[in-house]
């Protein structure tokens, strides 16, 4: 059966101003409002340094990653899946896009849950976030927006370029007032963590999946890639929105550890960077912070809603998704691929009613679903670092692109490892049933349904998504 032709794609008009400010819309989110605390359950002033220099370095090098294939490979659109297939094949594709998918549909229900946490100091009703009140008043925020983002690209981009100026200044706010009251002893007392944190390595390997979710992001000019106006802006815009956030993410961890004890901050409620900064000028610190989060949140909420719907749209133009998911409006809007992403965002809002902490356990989960994507991405610009002739590449490949490809590879990789196989079995679950998508478009093009190497992929899948179910039935992991 052959593939419907797709409508004609209007003239691309994202600039570099645009593209950089998605970059840093969807990275600068839920996460950085709640890192104060989530260093400080896991290691001391030394170990977040640390950190930091392993997440900053891990990242740029995938930035440079992204930067590198949106101009040696300028043909695929939608950067994350597109490489991932174009690497290792449909099947591993199509995991791809619907790892990095799903990462996206979890990571939005971490806003919902920060905000109703944070409108739950003031209004008991909705806990923290997880009560069924707070899940009713999530729900009908998240339709909203899917009812914004309907009406149009353009529309909800211009939005977000307003929103991504006016959550940046809260956060800057932050940082200088802490800089203002910093305490050098506190500081110092902080400095080399708590027993209870264990060894220098176990406290940043701790911290590395809230580094992943917090950079989550650095991708979405090449999601987006099909918008842009010039192909070269793509790369621009990622490395650009990188290094625009990056110090500003570190400072907001190291600063905090100048004006409490670590322990304390540990134990404070999300979120957590606007409790740090009560304790230094009052009340009205919290206040102006948990405002700032607001915003921050809707506006990361519109970019993350915006590059999960093209995912799933560009993997159906190129059949590895269902048909019906490639269909869009006039407004260049993917539809059906926007309605799954609301719907899927609207399950996991309904399964954090049962989690114990849903916006830990959502947040670590984002991080894990994305790193196969990521992992495969690194790895497709190996490939074409060391054959760039065999991988259909523009131009010639240099020693420092394979060594870059290297770094990023090995660092995702490392990611994986500190996950630990608590969130790589819950991956698994959300994996294996997906494979029915893959299934119907196959059976829409009438083509044999896997080929032996894909049947193998899709053992490892079923059977790791079964030990997963069979490790929460019996209690050895936990929501």
């Amino acid at each position: 059966m052959s593939h419907p032709e797709a409508p004609p794609r209007p003239a691309a008009k994202l600039t570099l101003p645009t593209l950089t400010a998605m970059v840093v819309g969807s990275m600068v989110g839920a996460g950085v409002f709640s890192l104060p605390s989530r260093f400080a359950q896991e290691t001391g002033v030394a170990g977040a340094l640390i950190a930091w220099a392993v997440a900053g370095t891990g990242m740029l090098m995938l930035a440079f990653v992204f930067q590198a294939l949106a101009v040696r490979r300028p043909d695929l659109d939608a950067g994350v899946y597109a490489y991932a297939k174009a690497g290792f094949g449909e099947y591993l594709g199509f995991f791809s896009a619907f790892g990095y998918w799903a990462s996206a549909c979890v990571g939005n229900v971490t806003y919902w849950v920060l905000i109703m946490s944070t409108v739950g100091a003031v209004a008991p009703v909705l806990g923290d976030g997880d009560t069924v009140t707070a899940v009713v008043v999530s729900s009908v925020g998240l339709w909203g927006f899917f009812l914004l983002i309907r009406r149009g690209v353009k529309e909800a981009a211009a939005i977000n370029r307003i929103v991504t100026v006016a959550k940046i200044v809260p956060i800057l706010f932050f940082v200088v007032l802490a800089l203002f009251y910093f305490e050098p002893s506190v500081f110092a007392d902080n400095f080399s963590g708590t027993d209870e944190a264990g060894t220098l390595f176990d406290q940043v390997r701790g911290t590395m999946l809230a580094t992943v979710f917090v950079f989550l992001g650095v991708e979405g000019a090449s999601v987006y890639s099909r918008h842009a106006k010039r192909r070269e802006d793509v790369g621009r815009a990622t490395v650009l929105g990188f290094l625009s956030v990056f110090a500003v993410f570190a400072s907001v961890t190291i600063v905090s550890y100048g004006l409490l004890p670590m322990a304390e901050i540990a134990e404070l409620r999300q979120p957590s960077m606007a409790e740090v900064l009560e304790s230094a000028v009052g009340t009205w610190g919290k206040v102006f912070i948990s405002v700032g989060l607001i915003v921050s949140v809707l506006g990361a909420y519109l970019a993350w809603t915006l590059m999960a719907a093209e995912v799933l749209f560009v993997a159906a133009e190129d059949r590895d998704m269902p048909r019906f998911l490639g269909q869009s409006t006039a407004a260049d809007v993917p539809e059906n691929a926007l309605l799954l992403t609301t719907c899927l965002s609207q399950i996991v809002l309904v399964v954090t009613l049962f989690s114990d902490d849903a916006f830990t356990f959502a947040l670590d989960l984002t991080s894990a679903l994305s790193l196969i994507p990521f992992l495969l991405a690194a790895g497709f610009a190996v490939k074409v670092a060391a054959r760039p002739e065999r991988w259909g590449a523009v131009g010639r490949s240099t020693r420092r692109e394979l060594v870059i490809a290297v770094v990023a590879t090995l660092y995702t990789a490392f990611l994986l490892y500190a996950a630990g196989p608590k969130f790589v079995l819950v991956s698994f679950i959300l994996y294996a049933p997906a494979t029915f998508l893959f299934v119907k478009s196959r059976r829409e093009q009438g083509r044999r349904l896997f080929s032996p190497g894909e049947a193998v992929i899709c053992a490892v899948s079923v059977i790791g998504a079964a030990a997963g179910i069979a490790a929460l039935s019996a209690g050895w992991i936990e929501l």
